[in-house]
């Protein structure tokens, strides 16, 4: 039997347990998502195996029926160094293996079997000291505390100061120093044997792990390296997203959690079709907002016109803002646009700011991430779209990036659609961008109640200098569809039910 203060110590095992569980669960979630898309499939398929891997593990820890205490300890040795290394395992085998799927959910499954069987085996040890009711109120009030724990840390605190791959290594720690603790806490309930062999494969498990947590830069930047298939010149971990750079011979790339963004080499085509079809449409344009695009791109377009008064950027991530303004390629290829003082930047979600907002724009450029999460779905939502009507000027128009039409026809015309049922007359338009292929955008003015005003886009004023892609004649073919994106039938992107996430999911995880 082990003494009381021992006991109440226990405790703090579950507390542990079920922090140290759900962080891995959680960053199973976060690497599927990243590395395979799909993001609530990934997510969910990831949750679901887990906890039917905690029931496995408790169903087989009846199977345990001597040594319970050694065994206990044993697991969550095996629990640190499964998931300590999972988050490296995963990364480096993403671009090694062709069944990453098996690993990634085999992975998940033990870990959540290792952790299933740890509960049933505490309580087995304590159950001498406490009644039975006594024991189950407090391991479970401790167990979800741990989880409480768990999903407060791991957005706010974990992923944004020490990354995916360091996160899944300090808690790998935290469970063989926990461990190791056991050895002494339930001393009474193992032989010395037992004792010094526990404490051997703990210390082992974590000089595995603090090389690992030393090396951990390296090896993200390795695999990255390896799934990218470039030299990686620039990594950062903010609260929002990852923001990793890559560069070749002559160019360089920006990705967004392992989405590319843009090339260097072509963006300005983007970008210019993005831009200049809302800009050329009106006779005046005085005070312009960009939504999205923090790289600063767009805006160096918009700040072509020497009658734009005042540029407005709202972008979610202050270190996407910040990399714009001090990263000497990306200063360089946006023309230090963030540092111009015409322009000022505000680092808040788009959603949040369009209600509070006051000034009212001319022209309004959407350059949202594709909608691959409903944090960023609901950026092109009928409620979304309504919101921003309010900070429009009367005949004010938009344009908007919209995916491609081509790979993702239904995104695409979702995206029209919902403009459209908010109140927007819209035109869809196209380019060619050679890094993405055929891309989409929608032209959009804001008539208010006045629904008779059907006037296509035309151009009014003269394109500015420096152009490299655009010019009247090219503008024109933007606005000419090609049979094979006609629209299609499809549903509102709505708050409360937001197709448009589903409809890209299917679209590009396919």
């Amino acid at each position: 039997m082990i003494n009381r203060a021992p006991n109440y110590l226990l405790y703090l095992n579950v507390l542990v347990i079920a922090t140290c569980g759900l962080i891995y669960e959680l960053l199973a979630g976060t690497l599927a998502s990243y590395l395979l898309g799909d993001s609530v499939t990934q997510f969910s398929l990831v949750i679901g195996v887990y906890l039917s891997a905690l029931g496995i593990g408790s169903w087989l820890s009846r199977y345990v029926d001597t040594g319970v205490a050694r065994t206990f300890i044993e697991i969550e040795i095996a629990i640190a160094l499964v998931g300590g290394l999972s988050a490296p395992i995963l990364f480096i085998a993403f671009a090694q293996i062709a069944w990453f799927r098996i690993l990634l959910f085999g992975m998940v499954l033990l870990i959540g079997i290792l952790v299933g069987l740890e509960l049933p085996l505490l309580m087995r040890i304590l159950k001498e000291n406490l009644d039975f009711r006594e024991l189950v109120a407090r391991v479970l009030t401790f167990d979800y505390i741990g989880a409480l724990m768990a999903s407060l840390l791991f957005p706010i605190l974990l992923v944004p100061h020490l990354g995916l791959v360091r996160t899944s290594l300090l808690f790998g720690l935290l469970n063989a120093a926990v461990g190791i603790w056991g050895t002494s806490l339930l001393r009474p309930l193992l032989s010395q044997r037992s004792v010094t062999g526990l404490r051997t494969r703990g210390f082992i498990v974590v000089g595995i792990l603090v090389v690992g947590f030393i090396k951990a830069d390296s090896l993200t930047s390795l695999s990255e390296e390896v799934i990218l298939q470039k030299p990686i010149v620039f990594t950062q971990h903010s609260p929002f997203q990852r923001i990793v750079v890559t560069k070749d011979k002559e160019n360089f790339q920006l990705y967004l959690n392992g989405n590319l963004q843009f090339n260097s080499r072509d963006e300005y085509r983007y970008h210019e079709a993005l831009v200049h079809p809302a800009i050329s449409s009106r006779d005046q344009v005085h005070d312009v907002l960009v939504l999205g695009g923090g790289d600063g791109l767009a805006v160096r377009e918009v700040l072509r016109y020497p009658s734009v008064k005042t540029v407005t950027l709202v972008d979610l991530d202050p270190a996407m803002t910040s990399l714009a303004e001090k990263f000497p390629p990306l200063k360089e290829l946006n023309q230090d646009s963030l540092n111009d003082e015409r322009v000022t930047v505000i680092n808040q979600d788009a959603f949040v700011w369009a209600t509070e907002q006051q000034k009212t724009f001319d022209v309004a450029i959407i350059d949202f991430p594709d909608p691959s999460s409903y944090s960023v779905g609901k950026l092109y939502t009928t409620r979304f779209f309504q919101m921003l009507q309010k900070v429009l000027n009367d005949d004010a128009v938009i344009t908007v990036q919209c995916t491609s039409p081509l790979v993702a026809p239904q995104s695409y015309w979702c995206i029209l659609n919902t403009l459209s049922a908010s109140g927007f007359l819209v035109q869809p338009y196209q380019t060619s961008v050679p890094t993405f292929g055929v891309w989409g955008f929608a032209y959009a003015r804001y008539t208010g109640t006045d629904v008779s005003d059907t006037r296509p886009w035309q151009s009014r004023r003269a394109l500015p200098d420096g152009l490299r892609y655009l010019d009247q004649s090219t503008m024109q073919t933007l606005f000419q569809m090609p049979a094979d994106i006609a629209p299609v039938d499809v549903k509102i992107n709505r708050l409360n039910d937001q197709v448009l996430v589903r409809y890209y999911e299917q679209e590009w995880g396919s």
